[in-house]
C-alpha cells in the first residue's frame, strides 16, 4: 500500500475546554478506537496519564478510577478538569498511521489542530503542555519556536509557556512518581498547584 493509499484519519473528539481554562495539555493522537477503554483523551489502560493525575491531585495513582474498578471514572476526570483548569486537545486534527498502531514514530501529522484558534478559546491559558516529542514539534512548528528539551519550557508568541512533558505511554520508560514530578512542575509554574 502506498503512503497516500494509508487512510486519513479525523480527530475522534472535539478539543475539552472548561470555562476558566488555565492550561492546555496536547498529546499527538488517540490509539484505534479498539485500544479505547473510554469516549474521551488517553483512553488506554496503559497510558500512565491518568494514574499520574490521579497521583498528583488525589494523592493515588486510582483517584480517577471507578470505585473497586479498572475503568477510568469520566465523570471524574472531567470535575478535576473543570475545578482545575485543564483544557485538553490533540496536536494531531487529521493523520495517517504508517504502521497501523498508535506509536508516534509511526505517525504523520496530515493536519495540524487549530491551536491559534484554540486558545483563543482560552483567554486565560498561557501555559501548554506537550506529551512527548512529536507533541512537542508540532507545537514548536506552529509557533516558530525551537522545541524545549524534555522537562524544559520556550517562551513562544505573546509570552505563551510551552513546556515539553515526558510521554504518559507506558512505552516511555520513566516510572509513574518520576513522570508526575515532571507535570506538577508544569501544574506549580501555571499556578494550579
Amino acid at each position: 500500500m502506498s503512503h497516500e493509499e494509508i487512510e486519513i484519519e479525523t480527530h475522534p473528539w472535539e478539543p475539552y475546554i472548561p470555562g476558566n481554562a488555565k492550561v492546555l495539555i496536547m498529546g499527538t493522537f488517540p490509539p484505534q478506537s479498539k485500544r479505547w477503554s473510554m469516549d474521551f483523551y488517553y483512553p488506554n489502560r496503559t497510558n500512565d496519564f491518568w494514574y499520574m493525575m490521579g497521583l498528583i491531585f488525589g494523592g493515588d495513582r486510582t483517584a480517577l478510577l471507578r470505585e473497586g474498578s479498572k475503568d477510568f471514572d469520566l465523570d471524574r476526570i472531567k470535575c478535576l478538569l473543570d475545578e482545575k483548569g485543564i483544557a485538553l486537545s490533540d496536536t494531531g486534527r487529521r493523520i495517517r498511521r504508517l504502521a497501523g498502531n498508535a506509536s508516534d514514530k509511526f505517525l504523520e501529522i496530515v493536519e495540524p489542530a487549530p491551536l491559534f484558534e484554540l486558545l483563543k478559546r482560552m483567554p486565560s491559558c498561557r501555559c501548554i503542555a506537550t506529551t512527548g516529542e512529536k507533541a512537542a514539534g508540532v507545537i514548536a512548528e506552529l509557533t516558530d519556536t525551537p522545541a524545549p528539551k524534555m522537562g524544559e519550557m520556550a517562551i513562544g508568541p505573546d509570552g505563551l509557556r510551552i513546556w515539553r512533558m515526558p510521554s504518559t505511554s507506558r512505552a516511555y520508560p520513566l516510572r509513574l512518581d518520576k513522570k508526575a514530578e515532571y507535570y506538577t512542575r508544569f501544574f506549580t509554574d501555571a499556578g494550579i498547584i
